[in-house]
């Protein structure tokens, strides 16, 4: 993609696009940039951040979600695309913003804050009113919503709404009022939250055990999951294994490329309509370390359709245990070639660098368009994802 080839927005025809990405966290304290950041986070004290520190299981638990969102900032600090130059990234807790808000950019650089999930509380109360002052500094905003968060999320259309340069969503369709309140130029993808890890960061393994693995927690054991898990237990026996505890350490997650079949029933949040074409993060970082997804359709059909038509997933009917069993017998003969083109479709297009990377280009590409032909609304189509996330080897902005 060539801005120089556009006409409209001229302010960065010519040349790449300097972008530098502060990610919205609170397992920080206060503005860090990113490299050094990363580099203390495994022995970086979480008691400030757990209510009830003597508790084990909290903070084992604290452990699990600080490390997930580091590596959230990891992809981030290596994002990579052709029209983009991105310098080294940043964190921020609510003090680090306004540390920003004191430190505008240098001139030319394009600054962008990227925050995700809920969070409607803290959103409401500590960056729904920055928003707002940093945009005013020209400061760009991209969020990556999760479980419907224009529907359940209150201060959604008056604090994070009006501001957002790119909108990324695993909700379809987002609320009528939400639609109207964007910007114009607003980038909009309906798209599943899918794996934050660097691609290829994790080694295809040819010669894997043919069984399969279910992740899970102790919240989801619904009657429903327990008696999918106990059918699955009698058919397979030992080629079955289930492990119900929480989550695992991105780091463990290399582990789990040794056994070839990753079930993914439908997650605790996605039985509504507007989550019926979603899934958790699930399939996609097990594709990522070279596994089949094994995916749970939703109630109305057309969940990960994409995926399932490239057969880069198998899939069964919803609450259907039958065909699950069959599904997963199915996944098992998956040979070496097939499951390596899963390995590298995920990699290449299913992490969260890539999208976002993709997003913020287009961003600035169709604001250099004709309005006639900028939309905003993009949607979900991994087969034609383009723009890529810079390599474990540092081929992106390094943090």
């Amino acid at each position: 993609m060539d801005l120089a080839s556009h006409t409209g927005d001229v302010s960065h025809v010519g040349r790449r696009v300097p972008v530098r990405v502060v990610y919205f966290s609170t397992w920080v304290d206060g503005l860090w940039d990113a490299k050094p950041y990363l580099e203390a986070l495994p022995g970086m004290d979480l008691t400030r951040c757990v209510i009830n520190s003597s508790n084990e299981v909290m903070m084992r638990r604290a452990r699990l979600n600080c490390d997930w969102d580091g590596e959230c900032l990891r992809v981030l600090a290596f994002l990579s695309h052709p029209s983009l130059r991105f310098l080294p990234a940043q964190i921020a807790d609510p003090i680090g913003l306004l540390a920003l808000l004191k430190n505008p950019p240098m001139s030319g650089v394009e600054r962008w804050l990227v925050f995700t999930g809920q969070q409607p509380t803290l959103i409401e109360s500590s960056v729904g009113p920055f928003l707002k002052l940093f945009t005013a500094q020209g400061g760009k905003v991209l969020y990556w919503a999760f479980d419907e968060a224009s529907r359940r999320m209150k201060c959604f259309a008056g604090s994070v709404a009006p501001y957002l340069s790119v909108l990324i969503h695993d909700e379809d369709p987002l609320a009528p009022e939400i639609e109207q309140i964007l910007p114009s130029d607003c980038r909009r993808l309906q798209h599943s939250w899918v794996s934050n890890t660097l691609p290829f960061s994790f080694p295809f393994q040819e010669e894997v055990e043919d069984r399969i693995i279910f992740l899970g927690s102790a919240i989801g054991m619904t009657p429903n999951r327990v008696y999918q898990i106990a059918a699955l237990q009698t058919h397979f026996k030992e080629r079955f294994e289930a492990i119900f505890d929480y989550s695992v350490r991105v780091s463990d997650r290399a582990r789990f490329g040794r056994l070839k079949v990753h079930l993914c029933p439908e997650g605790r949040m996605f039985g509504t309509y507007g989550m019926r074409l979603s899934h958790t993060d699930r399939p996609f970082w097990a594709g990522c370390v070279g596994q089949v997804p094994v995916v749970e359709d939703s109630h109305w059909g057309g969940r990960l359709e994409n995926l399932y038509q490239a057969g880069l997933i198998v899939r069964y009917p919803h609450t259907n245990v039958a065909a699950m069993i069959a599904a997963c017998e199915r996944a098992l003969t998956i040979g070496v070639a097939e499951r390596r083109r899963m390995y590298e479709h995920f990699n290449a297009h299913e992490t969260v660098g890539a999208i976002v990377a993709r997003m913020i280009a287009e961003y600035y590409l169709c604001r250099s368009m004709p309005k006639s032909q900028n939309s905003g609304e993009l949607h979900s189509n991994p087969l034609r994802t383009q723009g890529t996330e810079g390599n474990a080897d540092g081929s992106g902005n390094q943090a």
